[in-house]
C-alpha cells in the first residue's frame, strides 16, 4: 500500500486489509448504543458503545459540532470548517445529505507499548454534507467509550474543478460552556522575533495549571491540552498526522457576557508562505481528537490516539526492539571519545541493557559517514558485538536532510549493525516538517533502524504505523536539570495525565544524584536531579517509551541502592493500569510483563501515605520487593530502603512517599496461579 493509498483509504477498511505485523486479533465485546438518524433536519449524532458520550453534528446552515457526557456538556456547540485559497468555504452553509453508521468491535496487537492488546471498539458515523458552493464533503466520527475523534473527509472536486487545493484556514473551534480549570503548556519560541504568535520550537513545557480563560487570543498553545469539566477530564490532541500541519490552539476573542471559553484550531504555516496546507483531492485531515474520562487515571490507560492511528504498515516488525540504554551526554563526566563509549558498552553489558546511545560529538564535523578523530567506530563496534550490546547514534537533523545524505547513511549504518538514530532540533510541526518525520522513518525501516526523533512535536499515533519511530521528545525531560529547575515534582506528576497520553516519551530518566528542593543546584558538574532517588526509579513505570536512555553515568550508579531494580524493568508492557491519582499532585501506576507487576508512585513536593490495594494481582501467592524512600529521604534524597515479603491480592501496602518522593515495587507469582 503506497502513501498516497494510506491516506486515502477509510481507517475501518485499513483495520481489515492491513497485510501487516500487527493484524487483528479477534471480536472483543462492545456494547452498541446507536442515535437515529435526522437527515432532514440537519442534525445527527453519535454515542459512544456504552451510551455514556454523544457527539452531534448540526448542519443545514453554518457546521457545529456538541459533545456531551452522561447527557452534560462537555463542548457546546462548536464550529466546524476549512477555508480553502480558492475562495470555498466548507461549513460555512452545508446541507447534510446522506448519514452512514458501522460498528468496530475487534482488537490488535501492540508489541510497543502499555498494553499488549488493544480492543478497539468504536462507532462510526459518516456524515455527507453539500456545501452551498456544491463543494461536498464528510465529517467521520469514531466514538470510543474513552472518547471522540472526527476527521474532514475531502472527496475529488467536481470534474471541471482543479483537484489541488491550498488550506487557508481551519475554522474547527472547542467552545466549552464556562472558565473551567485546564493544564496548558507553552512555547519558548512564543513571542521572539519573526515568531509572534508560536508554533516554531520543541514542545518542552510545562503543562501549567491555570484557567482557559487565561489563555492568550495572541499566542498558541501546544497540545495536548488537559480541561476540567464537572462531567469529564478532557485531553485536546490530535492523531494520525501525516502531509498536513500539525495542531495548535489558541483562545478565540469571546463576544461579550459570555461565560464560555472557545479554543480555535490553528494550524502550522508552510515555511513557503503558501498557506497551511498543499494537497490535492481526494484527502482526509488528521483526527481531532478528545480523550474523556472521569477519573484522571483513566487518561493513563487510554489507547485512543493509537486506536484512531493508521495501522503498521512495516511488514517485518521483528528487528525492532525495546530496551534501556547508557548515555553520556547528560552526565559528561568525560568527552565524547573511544574510552568513554567503551566504558558505557561494559556498562549496558553488565546491567544487561541492550543499547548505549553515543550522543553529540561522536561523529565528524563535516559528514555523519565517519566517526570523529576521538572515536575509533571499529573498535566500539567490535566491543558492542562482543559485549551483546548495540549501539544509537545521534544525528543533527540538517546533517540528515542536507542533499539527503539519509541515503548514504542509513545503508552504513545498517551494515555497521547500528540499531537506530536519534535526530534532534527539527523544532516545527509544519506540513513540510511532518512529511519529513514520515520520509525519515520509512526509510530507516527500510534500513531496520530505529528512531527517536527529538527538538520533536507531540506524538500523534506513528508508533503504531511505523513501529521503528519507537519513541520521541516533545516533552520536558530530565536535561532540563543540566540548565534549570523546572523538571519539578509538580511537573512529573502532571505529565502522566497530559503529554504520555498522547504516546511515549524520552524524558530520560536515570539520573542518581538525587537532591531535595532546598538542595538543588542547576549549572553544576555532574548534573543533578530533583526529587528523591526512588522517585527517579518510579519514573521507568509512571513514563511510557519502548526505549529508555538512562540519564546518568556509570561512575554514579556503581554499588547505588535501587540499581537492582534497573536491571529488573522492563520498558513495554502487557497490562497497564492507575491504580490512583491527582494531576499534579500524585500518581499510582502499575503494569504487567508476563507474569510479573511492577508499581510505580510518586507524589509532589508533599509528603504523602498512601493505601494501595494489591486485588490487581492474579490469584496465589506474590514475592513483592520493594524499594521506597528512607525515613531521613525529606533531607537526604539518595537514601531508599527495601523490603521483600510475600503477599497475595487480598493485602493492601501502604507506603509513605517522602516529599518530591517516590517507591517502586515488583511482583512475582510465587505459586499457580499468578499472572
Amino acid at each position: 500500500m503506497n502513501t498516497h493509498e494510506r491516506r486515502m483509504t477509510s481507517p475501518l477498511a485499513l483495520g481489515t486489509i492491513v497485510p501487516l505485523s500487527i493484524a487483528l486479533l479477534g471480536i472483543a465485546s462492545c456494547h452498541v448504543a446507536q442515535a437515529q438518524n435526522d437527515v432532514s433536519g440537519g442534525q445527527v449524532s453519535v454515542s459512544s458503545p456504552d451510551g455514556t458520550i454523544q457527539m452531534t453534528i448540526r448542519g443545514n446552515g453554518p457546521l457545529t459540532w456538541s459533545v456531551s457526557v452522561d447527557g452534560k456538556a462537555v463542548l457546546a456547540a462548536s464550529r466546524l470548517g476549512l477555508k480553502f485559497k480558492d475562495g470555498v468555504t466548507l461549513g460555512a452553509d452545508a446541507r447534510l445529505v446522506k448519514v452512514e453508521r458501522s460498528r468496530a468491535a475487534t482488537s490488535w496487537e501492540n508489541r510497543f507499548g502499555k498494553r499488549r492488546t488493544v480492543r478497539d471498539c468504536h462507532n462510526e458515523l459518516r456524515a455527507s454534507f453539500v456545501e452551498q458552493s456544491g463543494r461536498p464533503f464528510e465529517i467521520v466520527v469514531w466514538a470510543f467509550d474513552d472518547g471522540i475523534g472526527f476527521r474532514y473527509v475531502l472527496p475529488a472536486a467536481p470534474s471541471a474543478a482543479a483537484q489541488d487545493f491550498v488550506l487557508e484556514e481551519e475554522q474547527t473551534q472547542f467552545s466549552f460552556p464556562d472558565n473551567y480549570p485546564c493544564y496548558a503548556g507553552e512555547n519558548e519560541n512564543t513571542g521572539k522575533a519573526g515568531n509572534p504568535i508560536g508554533y516554531i520550537g520543541s514542545q518542552e513545557s510545562e503543562y501549567k495549571p491555570m484557567y482557559l480563560g487565561d489563555l492568550p487570543t495572541d499566542q498558541v498553545r501546544m497540545l495536548p491540552l488537559l480541561v476540567k469539566t464537572p462531567a469529564a477530564w478532557v485531553l485536546l490532541t490530535e492523531s494520525d498526522l501525516y502531509d498536513w500541519a500539525g495542531m495548535w490552539v489558541n483562545r478565540a476573542a469571546a463576544p461579550g457576557n459570555t461565560a464560555g471559553v472557545t479554543l480555535a484550531a490553528r494550524l502550522s504555516p508552510r515555511p513557503d508562505g503558501q498557506g497551511l496546507v498543499k494537497s490535492t483531492f481526494p484527502r482526509q485531515s488528521p483526527w481531532r481528537t478528545l480523550v474523556m474520562a472521569r477519573q484522571p487515571g483513566r487518561l493513563v490507560e487510554s489507547d485512543l490516539v493509537l486506536n484512531l492511528s493508521a495501522p503498521c504498515v512495516v511488514a517485518d516488525t521483528s528487528w525492532i526492539k525495546p530496551g534501556i540504554a547508557s548515555w553520556d551526554w547528560w552526565s559528561q563526566v568525560t568527552r565524547p571519545s573511544t574510552a568513554t563509549f567503551k566504558e558505557l558498552i561494559q556498562f549496558s553489558a553488565d546491567m544487561g541493557w541492550s543499547y548505549v546511545l553515543l550522543d553529540a560529538g561522536w561523529s565528524s564535523r563535516n559528514s555523519i559517514l565517519q566517526s570523529s578523530p576521538a572515536v575509533n567506530m571499529e573498535e566500539l563496534l567490535a566491543l558492542a558485538k562482543e559485549k551483546n550490546v548495540r549501539l544509537w547514534l545521534w544525528l543533527h537533523w540538517s546533517s540528515v536532510d542536507r542533499n539527503d545524505a539519509y541515503r548514504e547513511a542509513f545503508p552504513l549504518y545498517e551494515k555497521w549493525g547500528i540499531a537506530g538514530v536519534k535526530i534532534d532540533f527539527m523544532n516545527r510541526d509544519d506540513q513540510d516538517m511532518v512529511n519529513w518525520y514520515e520520509k525519515i522513518a520509512k526509510a530507516a525501516a527500510e534500513h531496520h533502524l530505529m528512531v527517536n526523533f527529538h527538538g520533536a512535536f507531540k506524538p500523534t499515533g506513528m508508533i503504531r504505523t511505523y513501529p521503528n519511530q519507537i519513541t520521541r521528545e516533545g516533552i520536558l525531560g530530565n536535561e532540563y536539570n543540566r540548565w534549570s529547575a523546572r523538571a519539578t515534582a509538580e511537573h512529573k506528576t502532571t505529565l502522566p495525565f497530559t503529554r504520555l497520553v498522547a504516546g511515549p516519551a524520552d524524558f530520560t530518566p536515570g539520573g542518581f544524584l538525587n537532591k531535595q528542593l532546598d538542595q538543588f543546584k542547576f549549572n553544576v558538574r555532574p548534573s543533578q536531579v530533583q526529587g528523591t532517588r526512588c522517585a527517579e526509579l518510579a519514573l521507568f513505570v509512571c513514563l511510557e517509551s519502548p526505549v529508555i536512555n538512562a540519564a546518568d553515568h556509570p561512575s554514579h550508579y556503581k554499588d547505588q541502592p535501587g540499581l537492582d531494580f534497573l536491571k529488573a524493568v522492563p520498558t513495554v508492557w502487557d497490562e497497564t493500569r492507575a491504580l490512583d491519582g491527582a494531576v499534579g499532585e500524585h500518581v499510582i501506576i502499575v503494569r504487567r510483563h508476563g507474569n510479573r507487576w511492577f508499581l510505580g508512585a510518586l507524589t509532589d513536593r508533599n509528603a504523602r501515605d498512601i493505601l494501595v490495594k494489591l486485588d490487581f494481582l492474579g490469584q496465589g501467592s506474590w514475592t513483592l520487593r520493594l524499594w521506597k524512600d528512607a525515613p531521613d529521604s525529606d533531607t537526604a534524597g539518595e537514601h531508599l530502603v527495601t523490603e521483600q515479603r510475600v503477599v497475595t491480592a487480598a493485602e493492601e501496602l501502604t507506603l509513605h512517599l517522602a516529599r518530591a518522593g517516590g517507591a517502586v515495587a515488583s511482583f512475582e507469582p510465587v505459586s499457580p496461579g499468578g499472572k
